[in-house]
């Protein structure tokens, strides 16, 4: 059996939390996926993923007041007046591209 060692890593509770669950259902253990995480650093000679501030990030109405809602829904219906906007076919073909699926 390969000897091991340990690795200490500080993270936000509520971000474990989350992969801890997702990983659970993967059936694979914390440990494990760290473990894949590195394997794959060495394997690519750097982090196996872009790291970079996504594009747009996605509204939460949780915490907006009434006001705020309604800037966003002007927004929208501004952007569809203007024509920015994606069909839904030009979304699937991306994904298809992309994803494969």
């Amino acid at each position: 059996m390969a000897k091991t060692a340990n690795v200490f890593a500080r993270v936000e509770p509520d971000i474990k939390e989350q992969a801890e669950t997702i990983l659970e259902q993967l059936g694979i253990p914390m440990s494990n996926a760290i473990s894949i995480f590195l394997r794959q650093v060495v394997l690519q000679n750097g982090i196996p993923f872009d790291v970079k501030l996504p594009m747009r990030s996605v509204t939460d109405i949780s915490g907006m007041t009434e006001d705020e809602f309604n800037m966003e829904i002007e927004t929208g219906m501004n952007d569809v007046s203007a024509g920015r906007l994606v069909s839904a076919e030009r979304v699937r073909d991306e994904m298809r591209k992309v994803y494969g699926i």
